[in-house]
């Protein structure tokens, strides 16, 4: 489906021609949507997880650029041999600012290769995108291409240790990531550009950061021996290559394409790791509506297939019909993979030269089958009797919707025309005379988006979404002929040459001025354009809109009509008698032809006449927001200012100011906090506080919708602090917006209508927060016990029951009457630029000063030394089977520098071991973070797991991890030691990559009320100076569970249904055997897995203790491997502890089984420690010790520049 919200029609009516879809995504940075936050969620560190996203969210969350047309013309240069190699070109149209050197080249086994030379990057990168994904799977093997992209990376024949390429990334701080999509399997990773860390020593070995940097690693950092315990990879890298971090890099990537090992020993574990990550998202309503459109389509065409692949589909089916999995793999790999269906893309520091020799010499092995490109022109996804259909789906969460498919025409050599972007900018406008802006007026509908949804080479759909309310889901077929009325005007006239101009015009600018991303953002998405059929010149430009063709635009338009599309209805309530269930994902659904009345009312919309039509449609006007004014006054500075300066400082204003002289973009950002305590003085207040947001930007949406168009943008939310609100993009027209903004906000009117709309969507958002992934809702419940004023959704929810228009009409006026106004300008602004702004919303709002001493002051609680917390939740969702653990240790206080560092450090190296440990050998669960979290005045550390096992055992396993992370830190050499503290340096002086990134850091300090602007270079600096001692006393203080000086605070989200403890007899007998074979294997016995399997079958062992497992496993190895009683009882007491370890995967009784957990009171903890159980959370806040509030690290008055003359 389509993008829901506003700013994500913008960005799918701006995609490039791609199909960037990232079906299976190793690991992503989380963001959590909370209902209290719902509009503009939130979420400062992010735990890592393997994502598999469907292909509907494709565009949204992986296409967030517009490529537009350059100022110069595409070039045609000829291509050149060079020995071996064809060079195509080096002529790339760029942005402006655009100081890469690109160069196009094809190998002889006809790979195609991208080589970028960066001269200033401190990231280098790499990306191959395959030519197939899971639309290639075997229609009785679902999942297959996404296994083979899990099981690449488990060790190749020139690097056989399975996590040989992580442990080499990690070793230089790097990362590495995939997705597995419909046509195509993308995989790339970033690594140091150079050898040396950012305080300019030589780079040892380090891992990458999880609270900052979300590397992957997920299931392929295990190893083959199962009792190594993850902490010990705290000390295992691979130092000894002295070429460049990208040659050993591209060295181990080149061989996933040339000699993969498909590992017999990692496959159970990584179709393990498949299942737990469809069984993640079972819940989801995006995967459960993505598949059911899918399931309901064509089962011919391969978009029928359930893409993700579960142990059923993978494995256990498989191996009833007698097939040998891995071979089916290997198979799959071996007809699918070859180099004409690669494209590489390679960034670094090194010349074009260099990188050209290195990608010849590591990727010419790839084997070329000259396979043709994967297409499906024969058959449509949708056949003629899977249009003319109304599908009714119940959803999990409370959601209403209407979305209309339209099978549409093959967009992928139309690249000059995109008839697709007229067609979505005019249907998906938000401007008066739009669909949504009289639906909307009609209360039926909150938000609309529409675009096209590429499918495959030779198939795409027309999609429109409509967000309905209440009234507007029972008038959902007089919204559908709302639609297909101004379907009607558009194609009853000629297309506009003036609308496509407009939008060339905007495509232009955005492009000229665009700027850099993340490096390995950067490779993959270019990996991924490279499949498609552009001239290599476009290949940043691919999105261009170059020729204007109406035929085209009118071709396009005939798709759009009543024989030629298919319903969807989503809504708990209607119709109610859904009476079937789809297949993968259980959704309960309803399916039906249209019926003839609601038809020929369709075809009745699409024949209206300008006379017939509703007046209230018409084309939009021109956009008045299209920037002009581009110029940039670029002064050579000798180095860039680290820090904004206060301009204005009295008892009504803080102004911090600073002209940019990094970046040279004609773009600025106005951040304003009108800080007024109300706001945030209780539940009731932060809920009204929401509804006068929400009504405002509501009233706005009309006149705002032209500048987002333009690339200017607004946001307006409640806070801590008061009310925050931030005009940024393009500085030409900024004063403009910003004065209507603060105008709306100044004048508001409350329309009850609007407000009971608005009222039942935020009760929708707060109920809805409750049905997230557990790992989602688990911050706010920490937050909520940690912070001194704090509340929770359902504490919201009540408040907000009781809430009337009159309430907001009369609490908005004092919220702006008195108040302390902070801002910040930065960007393409002069002094006088940021005076002005500050000065148009004093004499817009005319409030008075809010003296600082009743200034909101934050603070968190001190959890006591010696402590250990715990509180339960049961999560509201009955179906979710996860249950979840925050597990958090107080460290200290935010401006304790040292302290700091040491916990940054020891994040760090903790990490990967964690995940590894936790998450790839434990296999407790597809989510496992851990690292710091920061509050507004404390910090800590935490790990955080999602999983099927219960959140005590959890704790268990975190506790056993720490305890064993204690004796790494012991044994750790300095060498090892030293590559950790470069790791972290190199993080924290890592270079910002844009304007908004530096905006984003400076408002982050002054909003912490810290001003400490040079944090980075202040912790890389203590970092630098921490030695091993000093983490070990840090670690035994505060962290080491045995500690009596630890604070610690757990929080348990339980599953309805209990925790996952039975295991079916094959399940138990084939994880065993694979546990016990791996053991074997690593101390180097020649094992028979068949054979140990059927002795462990004959033995009857379901439901078994370990004692009995160790009888069968001890005859075994007397009888059928011939070893002597010193030679087995080694193994069997390791084996001992292997069952114990993984216990409950295997569903086997041991001798500490976990006893039933105390509910309530005191109680005493695995470790000995008493636990104290938290049930009433007033009672916990008030007897604890709280925080100072925020104090300044830097004298405000230093800031002061009152005659700065820029």
């Amino acid at each position: 489906m389509p993008p829901r919200s506003s700013a994500a029609l913008r960005l799918w009516n701006s995609r490039g021609l791609l199909y960037f879809n990232p079906g299976h995504l190793r690991s992503f940075s989380l963001v959590p949507s909370i209902a209290s936050t719902a509009i503009d969620p939130h979420f400062s560190s992010s735990p890592r997880r393997r994502l598999n996203c469907p292909q509907s969210l494709l565009s949204r969350c992986w296409s967030p650029h517009s490529l537009s047309r350059s100022t110069f013309a595409p070039f045609s240069a000829a291509a050149v041999t060079m020995g071996s190699i064809e060079r195509i070109t080096e002529h790339l149209e760029k942005p402006e600012l655009d100081d890469r050197s690109y160069r196009v080249i094809r190998l002889a086994n006809k790979l195609e290769a991208l080589l970028v030379h960066d001269p200033e990057t401190d990231k280098a990168s790499a990306s191959v995108n395959v030519n197939v994904g899971n639309f290639s799977d075997a229609d009785d093997m679902p999942g297959m291409a996404h296994a083979v992209e899990h099981l690449l990376f488990m060790g190749t024949k020139k690097f056989p240790k399975e996590n040989a390429y992580n442990q080499y990334l990690a070793s230089h701080s790097g990362s590495s990531n995939a997705y597995t999509a419909a046509t195509e399997t993308n995989y790339f990773f970033e690594v140091s550009a150079t050898s040396d860390s950012g305080d300019g020593k030589p780079n040892g070995q380090s891992l990458t950061n999880g609270a900052t940097n979300g590397s992957n690693n997920g299931s392929t950092n295990g190893t083959t021996n199962g009792t190594t315990n993850g902490a010990h990879a705290l000390a295992e890298s691979d130092t000894s290559e002295p070429s460049p971090p990208l040659y050993g890099a591209l060295d181990r990537f080149a061989q996933f394409f040339v000699s993969p090992l498909f590992l017999e020993s990692t496959l159970d574990r990584e179709l393990r790791a498949v299942d737990s990550e469809n069984k993640k998202n079972l819940q989801s309503d995006l995967w459960r509506l993505m598949q059911l459109n899918k399931s309901l389509s064509n089962p011919a065409h391969p978009y029928h297939h359930f893409s993700t692949g579960n142990l059923k589909t993978l494995k256990e089916d498989p191996q009833q019909r007698g097939l040998e999995v891995r071979s089916e793999f290997i198979r799959f790999y071996e007809k699918h993979y070859s180099a004409n269906r690669m494209r590489l893309c390679v960034l670094g520091r090194e010349s074009l030269d260099e990188l050209e020799k290195w990608v010849e010499e590591l990727f010419s092995e790839v084997e070329n089958k000259d396979l043709p490109q994967n297409r499906w022109d024969d058959v449509q996804p949708w056949r003629d009797e899977d249009l003319g259909i109304q599908i009714f789906a119940k959803p999990v969460m409370d959601t209403r919707s209407l979305d209309i498919y339209f099978p549409f025409l093959d967009e992928e050599t139309l690249y000059e025309y995109q008839p697709s972007r007229y067609i979505s900018h005019l249907i998906g406008h938000e401007g008066p005379g739009s669909i949504l802006a009289y639906i909307k007026a009609k209360g039926w509908a909150n938000g609309l988006s529409a675009g096209v949804m590429p499918i495959c080479p030779g198939s795409a759909a027309f999609t429109i979404s409509i967000r309905l309310t209440k009234e507007g889901l029972q008038q959902h077929r007089e919204v559908a002929k709302v639609v297909f009325q101004y379907i009607a005007m558009l194609r009853e006239r000629e297309p506009q040459q003036w609308v496509f101009d407009e939008m060339k015009n905007l495509a232009e600018v955005e492009f000229r001025f665009k700027q850099k991303s993340p490096a390995s953002r950067f490779t993959s998405r270019l990996s991924s354009v490279m499949q498609k059929p552009l001239p290599r010149e476009w290949l940043l430009s691919g999105s261009l809109l170059r020729k204007f063709d109406a035929d085209l635009i009118k071709k396009a338009l005939s798709y759009l009509r009543p024989d030629n599309f298919r319903l969807i209805i989503v809504s708990q309530e209607y119709p109610g008698d859904w009476d079937s269930k789809e297949k993968w994902y259980g959704t309960e659904y309803k399916v039906g032809k249209i019926p003839q009345d609601f038809m020929a009312d369709i075809r009745k919309a699409l024949s209206t006449t300008p006379e017939t039509r509703l007046s209230e449609l018409h084309m939009p006007h021109k956009n008045e927001f299209v920037p002009t004014r581009l110029s940039v006054e670029k002064k050579e500075v000798p180095e860039p200012a680290k820090t904004p300066k206060l301009i204005r400082h009295d008892d009504h204003v803080r102004l911090w100011f600073k002209k940019d002289d990094r970046f040279w973009v004609p773009k600025g950002t106005v951040h304003i906090t009108l800080r007024n305590p109300l706001a945030w003085a209780t539940p009731a207040n932060l809920v009204k506080s929401k509804l006068y947001c929400e009504l405002v930007k509501d009233a706005l949406v009309e006149y705002s919708y032209d500048a987002e168009l333009a690339g200017l943008d607004y946001h307006l939310s409640a806070s801590v602090f008061g009310l925050d609100v931030s005009v940024g993009g393009y500085n030409d027209k900024m004063a403009v917006l910003l004065e209507k903004v603060f105008t709306s906000m100044r004048d508001l009117v409350v329309d009850p209508n609007r407000f009971h709309i608005i009222k039942e969507r935020l009760s929708r958002g707060y109920r809805n927060a409750e049905y997230q992934q557990p790992f989602y809702q688990v911050g706010d419940y920490t937050r909520y016990l940690t912070s001194e004023k704090t509340w929770i959704n359902e504490q919201y929810a009540a408040e907000l029951e009781h809430i009337e228009p009159e309430d907001i009409a009369n609490f908005f006026p004092q919220l702006l009457s008195q108040n302390h106004i902070e801002v910040l300008a930065h960007g393409n602004l002069y002094k006088e630029d940021a005076l002005k702004m500050t000065d148009l919303v004093e004499n817009i709002l005319h409030s008075r000063p809010l003296p600082q001493s009743q200034w909101h002051v934050r603070r968190n609680i001190i959890i006591p030394p010696g402590s250990n917390y715990v509180y339960e939740r049961t999560l509201r969702d009955p179906a979710n089977i996860n249950h979840c653990i925050e597990y958090y240790v107080y460290v200290g206080s935010m401006t304790d520098d040292v302290l700091r560092a040491k916990l940054l450090l020891f994040a760090q190296m903790t990490d990967e071991p964690a995940f590894d440990q936790l998450r790839s050998k434990e296999q407790l669960g597809y989510v496992v973070w851990s690292g710091a979290r920061y509050s507004a005045t404390t910090i800590g550390y935490r790990v955080i797991i999602q999983s099927e096992r219960t959140a005590e055992y959890l704790e268990s396993r975190i506790d056993n991890f720490l305890i064993q992370t204690g004796e790494t830190l012991e044994s750790m050499s300095e060498k090892d030691f030293e590559g950790h503290k470069r790791s972290v340096i190199n993080k924290r002086l890592e270079k910002l990559k844009n304007l908004s990134s530096e905006t984003s850091r400076f408002w982050s300090h002054i909003g912490s009320e810290y001003f400490d602007f040079l944090q980075n270079e202040s912790d890389a600096a203590n970092v630098r100076a921490l030695t091993k001692a000093d983490i070990v006393d840090f670690y035994k203080q505060l962290i080491d569970p045995r500690s009596p000086t630890r604070g610690k605070l757990s929080i348990y989200l339980n599953a309805q249904g209990g925790a996952q403890t039975k295991v079916e007899g094959k399940d138990q007998q084939s994880r065993l055997v694979s546990l016990l074979g791996k053991q074997l294997e690593s101390a180097g016995f020649a094992v028979d897995t068949r054979r140990l399997g059927s002795v462990f079958e004959s033995a009857g062992l379901s439901g078994s203790n370990t004692d009995q497992i160790l009888a069968v496993l001890k005859e075994f190895l007397h009888s059928e491997m011939s070893l002597s009683e010193q030679q087995t009882a080694p193994v069997l007491e390791q084996a001992r502890q292997n069952i114990g370890l993984h216990a409950k995967q295997l569903g086997v009784e041991t001798a500490d089984q976990d006893s039933k957990p105390v509910t309530n009171g005191v109680g005493k903890s695995k470790t000995g420690r008493k636990v104290t159980y938290i049930t009433n959370v007033s009672e916990f806040k008030a007897r604890m010790v709280m925080s100072a509030g925020p104090i300044a690290v830097t004298d405000i008055s230093e800031f002061e520049d009152f005659d700065a003359k820029l």
